[in-house]
């Protein structure tokens, strides 16, 4: 398995090459602000053939290189129905008027091919399948991805901004509840191995095991308890 991943652009949103080895097929996920250098130096640094895009959610700091991206490469992108009007209306998703700057270098919109993401569904992409979660709290269509374990490689969730190492993603954005935050990390992470690695939208990687033993809100939404104020990232 190769995973290539790295921070972008003004809000650091993590974005990730999966593949099973160098010089295969490969998934790229949430090319969000300034990533489309990064995802083209990543491609030719492993010899990567792009065949789709997909998206934990829809806010601009994970969707912005999308159409690039895309029309470079001529796939598809994937996201949750309920997300997919951020594309192309990046201000309504984060509460701001229409037409108010929106960091005027980024070119909104949707690509030529979108596909939308559905709760448990398997998709099977570059020699890989992906395990979709429909997991709502931080937008209405945030998802996450799953990997299973295979050989040596513990099992791989792509969190996007529900679960961070030590805190959540937060809910105070146009979509955020923080009642469905807390049934999706109930429903989603809380079932999965100590083992599992999780890579998520923002800051360093974690595992579930350390996350079920520190993160505050994991720790009381595992003790049935509602959760405490933490820090929270991504936009």
């Amino acid at each position: 398995m190769l995973i290539a991943g790295f921070p972008a652009g003004a809000w650091g949103t993590n974005c990730y090459l999966v593949a099973p080895a160098a010089g295969e097929e490969c998934v790229i996920i949430d090319p969000g602000h300034q990533a489309t250098e990064g995802v083209e130096d990543a491609l030719r640094k492993h010899r990567l053939k792009p065949v789709a895009v997909v998206l934990t959610h829809g806010h601009i700091d994970h969707v912005a290189s999308v159409v690039p991206v895309c029309g470079a490469h001529d796939v598809p992108a994937w996201i949750h129905p309920r997300d997919r009007y951020m594309m192309s209306d990046p201000e309504k998703a984060l509460g701001r008027s229409i037409g108010m700057p929106l960091m005027g270098e980024l070119t909104v919109g949707e690509p030529d091919d979108v596909k939308e993401l559905t709760d448990g569904a398997r998709l099977e992409l570059a020699g890989m399948e992906l395990t979709v979660a429909h997991a709502p709290g931080h937008t209405k269509g945030s998802v996450t991805f799953g990997l299973p374990e295979a050989a040596d490689i513990p099992p791989i969730l792509f969190s996007g901004d529900l679960l961070f190492a030590g805190s959540i993603g937060r809910t105070d954005l146009p979509g955020g509840d923080m009642a469905e935050m807390l049934d999706s990390l109930a429903r989603v992470c809380l079932p999965l191995e100590d083992s599992t690695v999780v890579l998520s939208g923002h800051g360093p990687q974690t595992t579930i095991g350390q996350e079920r033993a520190t993160n505050p809100y994991l720790r009381q939404v595992g003790a049935g308890q509602g959760a405490s104020p933490a820090p929270r990232r991504g936009m």
